[in-house]
């Protein structure tokens, strides 16, 4: 057996509508939404009772996606969003942009934050980080040449 693909992120957020607006911005698609709950759902996530409200975001290739969540039942238990970029666990989603300039002052409107610096890479990429919505650690990388 082969691997296929990478299917989706996943990532919980509290405001699931600022979250979409946010990756609507920085250019992904709503793929769709809805309700995950019941007694399957909870058996493949060891958390038993469970209700969650999910949106799928997909890049504008159609590859890659993100699956945000914003858990009505059971109540989150941890929060990692304000942890270093050097932490253990998920680290940071890497989007890769035509104009990073642009796509930091839009983002920046809606709240977004430089974590370091905006920097060149042997004149191959320019690179990233911001923090987005609730945190999230993202990465941004422009192909220079």
């Amino acid at each position: 057996m082969a691997l296929k693909r990478m299917d989706n992120v996943g990532i919980v957020v509290e405001d699931l509508e600022a979250t979409v607006d946010f990756f609507r911005e920085l250019g992904l698609e709503l793929e769709g939404r809805g309700s995950i709950e019941g007694e399957w759902a909870g058996r493949v996530t060891g958390l038993g009772d469970q209700h969650v409200e999910v949106a799928m975001m997909r890049t504008p290739d159609g590859h890659s996606r993100l699956e945000l969540s914003r858990f009505l039942r059971p109540t989150v238990v941890a929060d990692h969003r304000t942890a270093p970029v050097n932490a253990l666990g998920y680290l940071r989603v890497m989007f890769a942009v035509d104009d990073l300039n642009e796509t930091l002052e839009r983002l920046y409107k809606r709240g977004a934050q430089l974590v370091g610096e905006v920097v060149d890479y042997k004149d191959v990429y320019r690179l990233c980080y911001i923090r987005g919505p609730e945190g999230i650690l993202i990465g941004l990388a422009q192909e220079l040449g």
